[in-house]
């Protein structure tokens, strides 16, 4: 195989690869690319490679995703792969069998490489709103802010972050996993959110605290931490906290993703930011960053001018080269970078 043909190859296993770990959608796989691959070269070995790449995985066997996605993908492949060659490829429909006979549980899994090797597992729901909640579920922007963290390292290198709606917790874990911070204060107010965050926090190799300290209990507060970060699991109501909940924290970043999502949770967001200007009066204020996905530019622009009717200036984040996650890249997505 000539040079350059073995690099496209790798390119298109790598992609297949990304986006199975991470459950995309199926139109947004190579295809096109594939089927020109198996008309000009022996598609067996190509497809077989593929499947090493996908569903025989070390990820996937461990953390498997929905069997509902695995069953569709495998039909899929095995179609791209009928429509060059009659002959059939007996390990594409041994897969298929195997998953066909697999019940669907409730909780699936996504996993996302990262540039060291590691990679972030998470279990979600297989519903996009279950239990009365969109935050069982991984969002675009979470992503986005996690490959911007990851080219941006020293924002969050022996600091303490505190993430507001952390969801499933891929940003807190990309950024535990990659960015040496001291400590990282996942939150959320639904109780199954918080449920799967702690499961998912352990699913990732970190160990949980049983509870929040403030910095002068925990010994060593000024000196950099080497070893894994502390990170705990706060229930954190926006509206109800109080600033001296907050200042308990000590949070010197905090950040959120995908929460601009109604009006209602944009006026809560901005109410609870305030509350943590105010909450280290004698120190500096942290730092803030808030990424989200353009749907709605009303909400948007509410978000802004509530900021700014709560004096809270703000600048956008220059878009970041980093393409590490697969996602629905025509989404259109910002950071703001808040001063608190």
């Amino acid at each position: 195989m000539a040079p350059e043909e073995s690099a496209d190859v790798a390119l298109l296993l790598r992609s297949f690869e990304r986006r199975f770990l991470a459950a995309r959608t199926l139109r947004s796989f190579p295809w096109q690319s594939l089927e020109e691959k198996l008309r000009d070269s022996s598609s067996s070995e190509l497809l077989l490679d593929i499947l090493q790449k996908t569903m025989k995985h070390p990820l996937c066997v461990k953390h498997p995703p929905s069997v509902k996605y695995a069953r569709s993908f495998l039909s899929e492949l095995i179609r791209k792969h009928e429509a060059v060659h009659t002959e059939p490829l007996d390990e594409l429909y041994e897969a298929l069998a195997e998953i066909l006979t697999t019940e669907e549980p409730t909780q699936c899994h996504r996993s996302y490489l990262l540039p060291s090797g590691d990679s972030v597992t998470l279990s979600e729901s297989t519903a996009i709103i279950s239990h009365g909640t969109t935050g069982l579920v991984t969002w675009n922007a979470a992503l986005y802010l996690a490959e911007w963290a990851m080219e941006n390292p020293a924002a969050f290198t022996n600091r303490t972050v505190l993430e507001l709606g952390s969801g499933a917790g891929l940003t807190g874990l990309a950024i535990c996993k990659t960015c040496r911070p001291r400590a990282y204060v996942f939150s959320d107010c639904h109780s199954r959110v918080l449920q799967q965050l702690r499961g998912n926090v352990l699913l990732n190799g970190l160990s949980l605290q049983p509870s929040i300290t403030t910095p002068a209990q925990h010994p060593g507060h000024d000196t950099p931490d080497t070893e894994s970060p502390r990170v705990t699991v706060a229930q954190l109501d926006w509206d109800i906290v109080t600033v001296s909940q907050l200042a308990a924290l000590q949070p010197d970043v905090v950040i959120a993703t995908d929460v601009l999502y109604c009006p209602e949770t944009v006026l809560s967001l901005v109410g609870v930011l305030q509350k943590l200007s105010a909450c280290r009066k004698d120190q500096r204020a942290p730092d803030a960053y808030v990424a989200f996905t353009v749907r709605n530019p009303d909400t948007c622009q509410l978000f802004t001018t509530e900021l700014g009717q709560a004096g809270i200036p703000w600048e956008e984040v220059p878009h970041h080269d980093q393409k590490l996650f697969p996602y629905e890249e025509h989404s259109e997505m910002a950071i703001l970078k808040l001063m608190l």
